[in-house]
């Protein structure tokens, strides 16, 4: 097969492919190709209906699998099925194939859209979580499910979610504070934790109601290198008031720049970025008269309040440096 495809008119526009996605929900995996405004499926993997009998077989990386061809949204593609306790073989297979395929010329994300299933250790693979849960007032997070699924999954790259009905706190040890970018919105600034917990690099924090102390032990925690070591930049938007911003800038020690002067501004590529849906590849930049100090390593962070948003954006400069480039 990979014969007659590296023969076909195709080869080119694989050529040009450097991202390969899983898309996975319920009951069904797409793997597609992102472009601009649209994911483009190039196969979808679903539970073989054995009350069907159009199936072709072919060898994907030393596996017999059943095939057959469906026509949707004005274009044919392949489709693949598993036996009910085959689903984990089959995407091996044809991770391996793909792997042989495109070589390290692309990157593989993985996406899970619910926690029922964990994400599959597989080679090269990066994981995604995008997770709209809660938005009714009976659908409760089930914890122990979600934990193992954290737990059993590569630790993500990406958590996009809405984490609603959360009946307790997560684990201070769990993988879900390891991601190194997350995006909630989340009613309960506390569930989950994000704020006392973040290992990761990146995160955008969408509160209903402000704790402000949390924002002050968040800072207080960076200054004294006690946590937050890999943060590059973070932010939260408050939803229902605004942040005291002169109460907030006393707690924490906050420095001033002369407003004779311009400030650099703060900006850096995402961690992750899906050219398909996403506008932007950098996150919001940051120019801001007021920083503080990481006392440990006498590192710069911007701090900025705008109203109902706190935005914090670590360089890598120290203080004489960073002061440096001050206009």
């Amino acid at each position: 097969m990979k014969k007659l495809i590296k023969s076909s008119s195709q080869m080119q526009r694989f050529r040009s492919v450097n991202t390969i996605r899983y898309n996975h929900r319920s009951a069904r995996t797409y793997v597609c190709i992102p472009f601009h405004y649209f994911h483009d499926n190039i196969l979808k993997i679903v539970k073989r209906d054995d009350s069907k009998n159009d199936y072709f077989q072919l060898n994907v990386s030393g596996k017999i699998v059943d095939f057959s061809i469906s026509y949707k949204h004005k274009k044919y593609f392949p489709v693949a099925f598993h036996q009910p306790d085959g689903f984990k073989s089959l995407i091996e297979s044809i991770h391996n194939y793909l792997l042989d395929f495109f070589g390290d010329s692309v990157e593989f994300y993985w996406e899970a859209h619910n926690y029922k299933k964990p994400i599959p250790q597989l080679e090269n693979l990066t994981a995604l979580l995008h997770l709209r849960h809660g938005l009714t007032e009976s659908d409760i997070l089930d914890m122990t499910r979600f934990e193992n699924f954290i737990s059993s999954s590569p630790v993500l790259k990406c958590i996009d979610s809405d984490i609603l009905n959360v009946p307790a706190p997560m684990s201070p040890e769990s993988k879900f504070y390891q991601a190194e970018y997350i995006e909630t919105w989340q009613p309960e600034p506390t569930l989950p934790a994000i704020l006392r917990y973040f290992q990761g690099r990146q995160a955008f924090l969408k509160w209903w109601k402000c704790d402000t102390q949390n924002v002050i032990e968040f800072v207080n925690k960076w200054k004294s290198g006690e946590a937050f070591h890999k943060l590059e930049h973070l932010k939260i938007k408050n939803y229902e008031n605004e942040f005291p911003q002169n109460e907030i800038l006393d707690a924490i020690g906050a420095q001033h720049i002369d407003h004779a002067k311009k400030p650099p501004t703060h900006i850096l590529p995402k961690i992750y970025f899906d050219i398909a849906f996403q506008k932007e590849a950098h996150t919001d930049p940051i120019t801001s008269y007021t920083y503080v100090v990481r006392r440990t390593d006498n590192r710069v962070a911007s701090v900025s309040i705008d109203g109902g948003i706190f935005s914090f954006g670590v360089w890598d400069k120290t203080e004489e440096e960073f002061l440096r480039i001050v206009e």
